[in-house]
């Protein structure tokens, strides 16, 4: 016989609640077995029997539901204290379950109606205490998240004073900015003042600028990204596209001068189609636009075409047509298919008096391993001392057969091979002979240098041998110098001192940053200083003289137990200025639902952890921090003046699992075969034993597993190595279904500045913001909406108007998500800045 109408919602209620706690009870119960934690069985069970209570119309329902709430958030306390997100993954299906079970509907069917009239009764003492024991919970429960709202367990409060330390700040950017990093420094600071915490809130945009050049493409990798940071010369703007185009802007208005298009090679194998910068050397020239006939705008460039393909060891010819007899002054661009080219900054013509007559420099000469795409430099060349000194990245976790990771100088006015430095045969730095080829797969540095000219060193961080998750083959020189900083001599190339982040590197713990160099003031003398950044957290302090750590370095037992032929090493480096995040459990464990957190939960025990440089393994291993780094290419930004550091440490964990391979012919990774002529296949490592899979640690509704916040601005003192503040940063505006602006903490990907006037500035993260924040507390002074993803560090300079500007470039990045784009946009102060 059928159930009356009035009892039709409670048996559906009931039906839902008794289904989402069979899933509860089969999930908790497996979190069990894994031995986590007890919580969601319990829960399950008790979620079970209140729905078929209320399915039978029982009062007791309610009571049960109202015990749920009030056990849950104990729990929740227990686990998490004040943190609202971990509170809210928690309870709020329960929340917004027990706010409809005091709805009306439900309460007329809880009251039995009257024996003589059939008509529904007064609520009757049973169930207003009822209903008033649940209203109590889900108040306890809403009071407990609206006090966990203003509180920020993340946050660190502290302030750094305005006293200066006595050592002068060295060479420092000022009215221009002539290399990647401020100067070959890579500070990342300036010496202008005009923009202050009390006026940074009057930043408007001057000028917007689009390049014309987006992804999208066919051939475009995945990650196809506009990580420019322009150069600023004279009243210049110099700047490298995606698609690797150089243009010319006016500083002041931000109109184009010239455009100069390489033609590269299509049908690459690239991994990243970037272009981070460009270098410039002065030469005995005058700065660029003080010749009258460079004020004038060039011809636009020919549509894009496809040249003919360059052949390895020989010299390529130009595209473009427009040529320069002799450049004095020279830009420096490398491309992604292995060239460096020189161009003349008045007209954006080939200098036809470097490499040979045809203005550039074959990175593939004496390679070994030539397939088109393998190699390329993704980063500015380093200019000194005559020299250019290129390095370049090889094709991570494709197979044990790439390019060599050699570092190599050549002369800045012919382009001739002065010396190179090979890991494989370090010793030997005299020029490579003909018909021979450096050491294949060796590590490389495809981040960005940094240079000491008074030292004379080059400081170049290394990569590692691929493939990066299985070391068992590794070689001597792979062992010594792999996720190393190594300072070379200027002079000839040679190794003066290299300091190795990571021993035995299977986690793709590159050094992947700039190394920063810094005059501090430590034990009443200046020391030359070194700040190296790392994947895993760590900002090592080193004496750039010698490699000697200025802050303590301590090695620390590391987790055991490699993959079949390989080794984990004994112990790991630990500085004493470390961003390493607290290990992960199972009650760090997130989701946007107790049962995606449930997943979450299940998947973070069936992994293998055992904290930070847990191996690899055939289970899947949860590596933490993951190879996204706490701190990647965009540095970090020093002022030499306060001798501290503006940082952007983010935290996202990863899954590596390596695949036992069979063959070479199978796509272990990808599930299928490999056509004898097809692209490489990322991670699948030919010519090891293992393919490795590889990806972010998520729930299954794309959320990471592991409760925000996932990114922070950070301050700290470079002579003591305290940690001063820190600030979660960032909102989940754009990466999220719903464009709510909850500040969470996001990850960054890209570089921070900081200037003299107590400003630094920021625009990679995740959301579509450029911000300014006081350097002194990290609180944050003001913030403009990008049109696209501004994984790019800014810049800031002068212009002919005698106003400071900064400049933003938001192009987005592909592997992140973030909106493509084509913007170069400069602010400034209105009117005459003051």
């Amino acid at each position: 016989m059928p159930a009356p109408p009035r009892y039709g919602l409670l048996i559906a209620t009931g039906a839902v609640l008794v289904l989402l706690g069979i899933a509860l009870m089969v999930g908790g119960a497996w979190l069990i077995y894994l031995d986590g934690s007890w919580y969601y069985l319990v829960a399950g069970i008790v979620m079970a029997v209140c729905g078929v209570r209320l399915a039978a119309g029982h009062v007791s329902a309610i009571w049960l539901y109202a015990a749920l709430v009030l056990g849950t958030l104990a729990w929740a306390l227990w686990e998490s204290g004040l943190d609202w997100w971990p509170l809210a993954a928690r309870g709020d299906v329960l929340f917004v379950l027990g706010l409809f079970l005091l709805t009306p509907w439900i309460r007329r069917r809880l009251e039995p109606p009257s024996l003589e009239t059939g008509a529904l009764l007064s609520p009757s003492g049973p169930l207003l205490r009822a209903r008033a024991g649940l209203a109590v919970a889900l108040g306890a429960f809403l009071a407990v998240g609206v006090v966990s709202w203003f509180v920020d367990l993340h946050q660190l409060r502290g302030s750094f004073t305005e006293e200066a330390p006595a050592a002068a700040p060295g060479p420092v950017a000022g009215e221009e900015w002539t290399a990647y990093g401020g100067t070959g420094r890579g500070q990342r600071y300036s010496a202008l003042g005009q923009i202050t915490p009390a006026n940074v809130g009057r930043l408007e945009q001057a000028w917007v600028f689009r390049t014309g050049d987006v992804r999208g493409r066919e051939g475009d990798p995945e990650e196809t990204t506009f990580q420019a940071t322009p150069l600023k010369i004279g009243n210049r703007l110099f700047l490298c596209t995606p698609h690797q185009s150089v243009i010319a802007l006016d500083a002041t208005t931000g109109r184009e001068l010239w455009r100069y298009d390489p033609h590269v090679q299509d049908r690459l194998a690239l991994q990243h189609l970037t272009c981070r910068g460009l270098s410039y050397y002065p030469g005995d020239a005058a700065q660029p636009d003080s010749a009258p006939a460079a004020a004038a705008p060039s011809p636009p460039a020919p549509a894009p075409a496809n040249g003919p393909a360059p052949t390895a060891g020989q010299p390529v010819a130009a595209n473009d047509g427009r040529t320069s007899a002799r450049c004095p002054a020279k830009l420096f661009m490398p491309t992604a298919d292995g060239r460096v080219i020189a161009l003349d900054p008045d007209s954006g013509g080939v200098c036809t008096d470097f490499g040979g007559g045809t203005g550039q420099i074959d990175l593939w000469r004496n390679m070994p391993n030539v397939r088109p795409g393998s190699y390329y430099s993704t980063s500015p060349v380093v200019v000194a001392r005559g020299l250019i000194i290129v390095g370049g990245t090889v094709l991570d976790n494709v197979s044990v057969n790439e390019a060599s990771g050699v570092i190599r100088a050549f002369d800045i006015r012919t382009g001739r091979l002065v010396w190179n430095w090979d890991s494989g045969n370090p010793e030997d730095t005299e020029p490579i002979a003909e018909g021979r080829t450096y050491t294949a797969n060796s590590p490389n540095s495809w981040s960005i240098s940094s240079v000491d000219e008074e030292l004379g060193m080059v400081y170049v961080p290394l990569g590692n041998q691929p493939p990066d998750q299985w070391g068992g083959n590794r070689s001597e020189g792979a062992e010594k110098f792999s996720s190393s900083v190594v300072a070379l001599d200027l002079e000839t190339g040679r190794v003066r001192w290299s300091f190795q982040t990571v021993h035995h590197d299977l986690w793709d713990y590159d050094v992947p940053a700039q190394p920063t160099l810094i005059d501090l003031t430590m034990g009443g003398a200046t020391v030359p200083a070194l700040v190296q950044p790392t994947k895993q957290g760590e900002l090592y302090v080193l004496d750039r003289r010698t490699g000697r750590p200025l802050l303590p370095v301590t090695e620390k037992l590391a987790p055991q137990g490699a993959a079949r032929g390989d080794r984990a090493a004994p112990t790991q480096p630990v500085s004493a200025l470390s961003y390493d995040p607290p290990p992960l459990t199972g009650a760090s464990m997130w989701g946007a639902t107790m049962f995606d957190q449930l997943a979450c939960r299940i998947r973070f025990h069936q992994l293998r952890y055992e904290g930070r440089y847990t191996p690899p393994s055939t289970q899947g291993s949860l590596i933490y921090p993951g190879n996204f780094g706490v701190f990647n290419w965009g540095g970090i930004a020093v002022d030499p003046r306060r001798q501290i550091a503006f940082t952007t440490p983010t935290y996202l964990a990863f899954v590596s699992q390596l695949v036992p391979r069979k063959n070479d012919k199978s796509l272990y990774v990808q599930g299928s075969e490999r056509p004898n002529d097809s692209l490489p296949a990322l991670n699948e490592n030919f010519g090891a034993p293992f393919a490795v899979k590889l990806s972010a640690f998520t729930s299954p509704l794309g959320l990471p597993c592991q409760a925000p916040p996932w990114g922070y601005v950070a301050g700290a003192d470079l002579r003591t190595g305290e940690i001063v503040w820190r600030h979660k940063n960032g909102t989940v505006r754009d990466s999220s279904p719903l464009p709510l602006p909850f500040r969470m903490g996001v990850p960054n990907l890209g570089g921070p500045i900081m200037t003299a006037g107590g400003v630094a500035f920021l625009s990679g993260t995740l959301d579509n913001y450029v911000r300014a924040y006081d350097v002194r507390d990290g609180r944050q002074l003001w913030e403009a909406r990008l049109p696209a993803g501004g994984q790019a560090t800014p810049m800031t300079y002068a212009g002919a108007d005698g106003r400071q500007y900064l400049l933003v470039v938001a192009g987005g990045h592909g592997s992140l998500g973030t909106k493509a784009g084509d913007y170069v946009i400069a602010y400034a102060l209105p009117g005459d800045g003051r």
